[in-house]
């Protein structure tokens, strides 16, 4: 199957929103045709950065920003609610933030086990830089030490949103991003873990194409097995 790689650069959050909706539209419309089945294409992988912007999914809870609006305005930040599953979590710049836009019933995969392999691609990516992470039970999203008492962070967070078996949101991987910006909430709903960054794990800012490039691979060859 064919998942087609397209970096977008940097967008600001909602017109990101916009593209991918334009994108999830368009492939259900490609459901309807009668050559679709026999057509190995099965969507895209989008790739972009966003401007700070601090998102909220559907079942999450507003009173896990820590900031006001004037606040918001000083760390010239957004804030935005989002159709995305899971809690609150942030997007800025140095953060790798993919969002598939695929066909699940072309490729055979659940919801469940299309977000197991999404996290399956991230491990897979960070092992090749020399950084253990795993899952972490009863959370999306992949973490380090998550079963070390006070040491348990986050790496990468996952929400998703699936509508006629098409998806769109995604992953969002720290790679070079400023952390501080982590502080301002409650991370995906968690109030007792922390959150991490390649850069902070290797002690040196990481090449954001490079690991662009090896996440998509590592995706796609899960997606496609």
């Amino acid at each position: 199957m064919q998942i087609d790689y397209t970096d977008i650069g940097h967008m600001e959050y909602q017109a990101a929103w916009d593209f991918q909706q334009a994108r999830m539209d368009e492939l259900i419309e490609m459901r309807k045709n009668p050559d679709y089945s026999s057509n190995p294409f099965a969507g895209w992988f989008l790739a972009v950065e966003h401007p700070h912007v601090y998102t909220l999914g559907k079942s999450g809870d507003e009173q896990n920003l820590l900031l006001n609006y004037i606040q918001l305005q000083a760390k010239n930040a957004q804030f935005i609610h989002t159709n995305r599953g899971g809690d609150i979590t942030y997007h800025g710049p140095g953060q790798m933030v993919g969002y598939p836009i695929i066909d699940l019933d072309k490729l055979n995969l659940s919801v469940r086990r299309y977000i197991y392999l999404m996290e399956e691609a991230i491990i897979l990516a960070m092992a090749e830089y020399g950084i253990k992470t795993e899952r972490l039970d009863g959370a999306t999203g992949v973490w380090i030490d998550s079963l070390t008492p006070g040491k348990a962070r986050k790496i990468c967070a996952i929400g998703v949103r699936v509508s006629r078996f098409v998806t769109m949101h995604g992953f969002a991987l720290n790679i070079n991003s400023d952390l501080s910006y982590f502080k301002h909430i409650n991370p995906c709903g968690f109030t007792d873990k922390d959150v991490t960054s390649m850069e902070k794990e290797l002690g040196a800012p990481q090449d954001m194409e490079q690991v662009k490039q090896l996440v998509y691979k590592k995706f796609v060859g899960l997606i496609q097995a």
